[in-house]
This record gives C-alpha cells, sequence and structure tokens, in this order.
C-alpha cells in the first residue's frame, strides 16, 4: 500500500512539473504602468460596469465538475479492474472487482445524463457555450 501511495505521489508531482499548462498572468500593456489581462469568462458583460455574466461563469464551473467527475469514474474503472484481476480466484474480490466496475458504469450514465440534460437545459435558455 505504500508503494502504491509513493507511485501516485511521484506520478502527480511529475505530471505537474512538466505540465505546459502553467498559469502567468501574461497580457497587454493598457497604459502606464497598468496591465490588462483578458476575461477568462469570455467576452460577454452584463452590465455597463464590466461584470461577467453570471450564466457563463456557471456553465464552466458545470463543466469543470462534470470534467473531474468523468476522470475519477475512469479512476474507479481502472481500480475495479485491478481488483478482478489481482483477485487470485478469491470470490469475494472477484465480486468486489465486479461491483465497483458496475457502479462505476452507472455512475458514468448518470455524468453523461447530467451533462446532457445541462446542455439541453441551456440551449434552452440561449446561453452561449461556455
Amino acid at each position: 500500500m505504500i508503494k502504491l501511495k509513493c507511485i501516485v505521489a511521484l506520478s502527480l508531482l511529475l505530471l505537474l512539473f512538466f505540465s505546459n499548462t502553467a498559469v502567468f498572468a501574461i497580457g497587454t500593456t493598457c497604459g502606464k504602468d497598468q496591465v490588462c489581462i483578458d476575461n477568462p469568462l469570455g467576452k460577454s458583460i452584463d452590465d455597463a460596469k464590466g461584470n461577467p455574466d453570471v450564466n457563463i461563469l456557471i456553465g464552466k464551473i458545470i463543466n469543470a465538475v462534470l470534467g473531474v467527475v468523468g476522470s475519477l469514474a475512469l479512476v474507479m474503472f481502472i481500480y475495479g479492474g485491478f481488483t478482478w484481476m489481482l483477485a487470485a480466484g478469491n470470490t469475494d474480490r472477484v465480486q468486489r472487482g465486479k461491483n465497483i466496475l458496475i457502479w462505476a458504469t452507472i455512475g458514468l450514465v448518470v455524468i453523461f445524463s447530467a451533462y446532457a440534460i445541462v446542455l439541453f437545459v441551456f440551449q434552452g435558455l440561449g446561453v452561449p457555450d461556455a
């Protein structure tokens, strides 16, 4: 178990270290001693003050959450497969691996259904793609 934790920690460290999506505040110069940064929510604004549109913010949050949950479903598929493969004939562990795969499949169906419903509702409300 300790080896598995070390491997996961090392993998995450290497993934973060070699990631090319580092966050830098690089923008165009607006004027003297000012730096403009693009709006991460898009170009839509809802008032004269320049506040971002709430619908776009909610859409981006929902997409991000569904992406994370989908990644967790993939991890559960892998975990269930390894549990089943490494059962070594133990019927309890085989059944446990099957149950993990079944529930991961049900979870994936729920995730896709939620995404489809959210997309349908947002398109019905006329919210632009997030």
